[in-house]
């Protein structure tokens, strides 16, 4: 599956001789990348193949069979489709879906929780049968780590894909967020990170604050920005 979304090449000349310490750690990262990219073709419990009918944004689809599913894990930019106005990268992270959904069947594999309060279905979505979509949205940058309590299936793994992409400044991550300056409070229970003055920060428990010296730090360990503040 992979030689449709991977390339990789390699260099056998001009190859600088390394202490065998840098090796080992060498090793393991290129263990750690197999399995995560092994993990995106992790087959869900049920395979039975439905028809996408919409695609709406970067996140969330509709089945032909009548169900609205939102992407669990993640968070793509927002489609404004009344004011015609859309957030950093959120065009191309739709066409993404519309490309690879069309024609395709895709299953459902289901968390903790099977609905949110809107009543979409919270599932990951598998593509005829063996390539999650929400992870090679966060491969490509596309996506960002958006977890819910209690839907912690994948949340390693996800992680994973989002510091690769974010390492090799792919999508949302080739703008600059990095500058540091400014002080973003982060609350390890809802694993969201706020700017100081919002409401959401100070009905933090001490115990639960901990701090950000930039947006790409908090990123970088898996929170996600206050949908309120938005910082």
């Amino acid at each position: 599956m992979f030689r449709y979304y991977c390339s990789f090449r390699s260099s056998i000349s001009s190859v600088p001789i390394e202490s065998p310490m840098k090796k080992v750690d060498l090793n393991i990262k290129s263990l750690v990348l197999l399995a995560v990219l092994a993990f995106l073709t992790i087959s869900p419990a049920s395979s039975n193949g439905v028809k996408v009918k919409f695609v709406y944004d970067g996140d969330t689809i509709l089945l032909e069979n009548g169900k609205k599913v939102r992407l669990l894990g993640i968070d793509a930019p927002e489609i404004d489709h009344e004011a015609g106005k859309s957030e950093f990268m959120a065009i191309p992270a739709r066409e993404f879906n519309i490309r690879l959904l069309k024609n395709a069947r895709v299953s459902l594999e289901y968390d903790r929780e099977r609905k949110d309060h809107y009543g979409r279905h919270l599932a990951y979505v598998f593509l005829d049968g063996n390539t999650m979509l929400n992870g090679l949205l966060l491969r490509e940058g596309l996506a960002h780590v958006f977890s819910i309590a209690p839907n912690f299936k994948h949340k390693t793994n996800f992680l994973l894909l989002q510091r690769r992409a974010m390492e090799k400044r792919l999508g949302i991550w080739s703008t600059d967020i990095r500058k540091k300056g400014k002080t973003y409070l982060g609350n390890r229970k809802t694993l969201r990170f706020h700017l100081p003055g919002c409401p959401f920060a100070r009905r933090i428990a001490k115990t639960n604050v901990i701090r950000f010296p930039s947006e790409y730090d908090a990123f970088w360990e898996g929170y996600s920005p206050c949908r309120r503040c938005r910082p």
